[in-house]
């Protein structure tokens, strides 16, 4: 298992980074159905891990959870998060995310020990689901929902 990159948050407590890969094709978004805390839907997204750069990240997680190829990216967010309810395995509850919008190719193939399900859902069905905390944060604040 890899070491996620730590450091010291806004207020003085542990925080980990981590990047998210929202990826969007005929005006859905990709999300899975997490099987592992944080649950809720999500996009795929996870730690950066030690000696990595955020787009290193990117392309790792896409790969790993969806088996997508990430072929073009743009950062469209970034800031602190207070996970409150349920902090990572790794027992850190303050992240900075990295968000990205990304262009794929390939095959979608289901990381069953990372998602229930994936699929494609538009703006009004993401209104519906019950997203994991940080996902319902970054959709609201890019505006998406």
């Amino acid at each position: 298992m890899s070491t996620p990159k730590l450091d010291t948050s806004s207020t003085g407590n542990p925080m980990h980074y981590s990047v998210g890969a929202l990826i969007k094709q005929n005006n859905k978004y990709l999300l899975m159905d997490r099987v592992n805390p944080p649950f809720g839907f999500a996009a795929s997204a996870g730690h950066i891990d030690e000696n990595e750069i955020p787009e290193e990240s990117l392309v790792r997680e896409v790969k790993e959870e969806t088996g997508l190829e990430v072929t073009k990216y743009k950062l469209v967010g970034e800031g602190e998060f207070l996970h409150e309810d349920e902090p990572c395995r790794h027992g850190i509850g303050i992240h900075y995310w990295y968000i990205f919008e990304c262009e794929v190719t390939g095959e979608l193939t289901k990381d069953t020990r990372e998602a229930k399900s994936m699929d494609w859902y538009s703006a009004d069905e993401i209104k519906k689901l019950t997203l994991e905390h940080v996902w319902k944060y970054w959709f609201g604040k890019l505006h998406i929902i």
